[in-house]
């Protein structure tokens, strides 16, 4: 069985899960947070609602600086959560077109974390995947639902039940 074969079950899962817990988060209360150090509740859903158009950046490319010395490739903005749907959609689509052509030898490229060029890590691009943007997409979207749950926003089942959605 190839590898993509393997995580494309996975993937939509996630990718379904995500978009629901997207879903809830509140237009009006996108300047909210939970300490003054935490992303605000915009730019925790905006990180969120990208993450799945990093797939197509990580099996195309073989590396990323997250910190250029030429600045920031990307800001984070107060945008409604239609506008983040929009954006989360089109990057699950072309995530998962860039999964479906991937083959088993495209997952065993060195790929490069940089930040400011310095070298991260290089792993293999499947790890590349895994951890930087599958297991990273589950931990911001597992924050996100802890700040629906402080804001008394109902949290959409995961897993498994929520205490709103038995």
């Amino acid at each position: 069985m190839k590898i993509a074969d393997l995580l494309l079950p996975e993937y939509d899962n996630e990718i379904g899960v995500t978009r629901r817990v997207l879903e809830r988060v509140p237009d009006d209360r996108a300047d909210w947070k939970p300490h003054p150090r935490a992303f605000s509740m915009a730019h925790l859903a905006q990180l969120v609602a990208m993450l799945p158009g990093w797939v197509e950046h990580v099996m195309k490319k073989t590396e990323l600086d997250i910190a250029p010395r030429s600045g920031p490739t990307m800001t984070y903005s107060n945008q409604k959560v239609s506008m983040l749907l929009t954006t989360f959609d089109a990057g699950a689509a072309a995530g998962r077109a860039a999964l479906v052509r991937a083959t088993d030898a495209d997952f065993d490229v060195p790929w490069t974390l940089l930040a400011a060029g310095t070298v991260v890590s290089t792993q293999p691009r499947y790890m590349a995947l895994r951890q930087l943007v599958l297991n990273h997409l589950v931990h911001h979207r597992a924050q996100l639902a802890v700040y629906l749950r402080i804001t008394d926003q109902k949290v959409p089942q995961m897993y498994g039940p929520t205490a709103d959605e038995k």
